[in-house]
């Protein structure tokens, strides 16, 4: 079965109104594959949803960069799965590594937003990965699975999730996983959804790559088999986002 190549862009706590619209224009004229053999999402700040999904070309979605785990009322701070339902934004990504490790974020709790965004009729990237320490003590696929074991538990219907393995240690480090790396834990990554999710989840789910991606690195991880397209963070600020949307190209003719 072959899964759609999915490129993310996550702007993180960035922007201006200005620079915004800036890289929504530089987005909006792009030549890039056709939304048959790529699909394109980018994240902004919650405070530019609205103008970036009115700006935005069609065949672009949008996601938030989180929501809250259950429904609004007494959280001052949060936003719902709701309000971004309300706002038709399609797409929210959970679990990014800054907020289990800045903000203490647990494997339960992440399981949980995603379990409640995905009720709301939300589609989820969830995010995985292992901190350098995490991968020299050769524990990378205890810690990934104990991630991804915490949204399985709670979710029975994989067909709207998207798992992004981002590896801590290669986040704004500018250190890349290799693609043999990469491939590797993508590789048992999939493996352990067969074993604990079903076969029909493992085939179909998109598995995607994030950590230091770039222009220069895309097209020779797109043309691994078991990675399904990229969470692109401070790349997707600037012109080279696009080249990295084409490296789907590399997966279509591979």
């Amino acid at each position: 079965m072959s899964r759609k190549f999915f490129v993310g862009g996550n702007w993180k706590c960035n922007g201006t109104i200005e620079e915004v619209k800036k890289i929504v224009t530089t987005l909006n004229e792009a030549e890039v594959p056709s939304e048959d053999d790529v699909e394109v999402v980018v994240s902004p700040p919650f405070v530019f949803l609205p103008v970036v999904k009115t700006l935005l070309r069609s065949d672009f979605s949008v996601a938030a960069q989180n929501c809250w785990a259950r429904k609004g009322g007494a959280f001052t701070g949060e936003v719902s799965a709701d309000m971004l339902i309300n706002l038709g934004i399609p797409w929210v990504i959970l679990g990014h590594s800054e907020r289990r490790l800045l903000l203490n974020e647990s494997n339960e709790f992440v399981g949980d937003k995603v379990s409640y965004a995905l009720a709301q009729g939300l589609k989820v990237i969830a995010c995985v990965g292992e901190t350098l320490e995490q991968r020299e003590s050769g524990s990378t696929m205890a810690v990934i699975a104990a991630q991804t074991k915490a949204i399985a538990e709670r979710v029975s219907n994989w067909s709207n999730i998207v798992l992004a393995y981002e590896p801590v240690w290669a986040i704004g480090t500018g250190k890349v996983a290799t693609p043999s790396q990469a491939q590797e834990v993508h590789f048992d990554l999939r493996k352990w959804l067969h074993d604990n999710a079903g076969a029909e989840a493992a085939i179909s789910t998109r598995i995607i790559y994030g950590g230091s991606v770039n222009g220069a690195n895309c097209r020779e991880l797109a043309t691994q088999p078991d990675v399904d397209g990229f969470l692109v963070g401070g790349a997707s600020l600037k012109p080279e986002f696009i080249d990295i949307i084409k490296s789907a190209t590399v997966k279509k003719s591979a």
